[in-house]
């Protein structure tokens, strides 16, 4: 199921609790482990091949991260998953976070197939996932918690995605 920008922005805003910046209040290490495994197993499925996989990162509200190697995409590109620790929200990058304004713009450029992206899309949604646009992250921050003094600019990547 896609949602609509601003019913992502209404989640994020939800989510967005001000004593909680790294994880949110009931946050269950273990339950997000378990969710995250399940994830890499199906991408390394969906893709027949092994992925590098970085989880339980300390000093961040990003749980992990899921790479699709290059050569296991259609295009050469590979296929970044970042996995926060709140509301199982999800970030599908190509290359990396920040290196394209988008999935739109990678696919645009020649550097995304559209059928790649719709399997890792697929996969997050069916295990229970919310895929977030990196470009509704990279806008402004408007939420009332204070970001961390190294945050040059506040964005909703930087409160979901970031470090502290």
């Amino acid at each position: 199921m896609t949602e609509s920008e601003a019913d992502l922005l209404a989640l994020l805003r939800k989510l967005d609790d001000p004593e909680w910046l790294e994880w949110p209040q009931h946050y269950d290490r273990g339950e997000t482990a378990v969710n995250f495994g399940a994830l890499v197993a199906r991408i390394e499925g969906d893709f027949a091949a092994p992925c590098t996989a970085e989880q339980d990162t300390q000093d961040s509200s990003e749980y992990g991260r899921v790479v699709v190697p290059g050569d296991a995409t259609v295009r050469g590109t590979r296929i970044v998953v970042c996995v926060s620790k709140f509301g199982s929200l999800a970030l599908v990058c190509a290359d990396n976070p920040g290196a394209f304004l988008g999935t739109k713009e990678a696919q645009a450029e020649g550097e995304l197939d559209g059928a790649d992206l719709a399997k890792v899309n697929r996969a997050l949604v069916e295990l229970g996932y919310v895929v977030v646009a990196e470009e509704l992250l990279e806008s402004d921050y408007d939420g009332p918690s204070r970001l961390p003094w190294h945050v040059q600019r506040p964005t909703w990547w930087a409160r979901f995605f970031g470090f502290f």
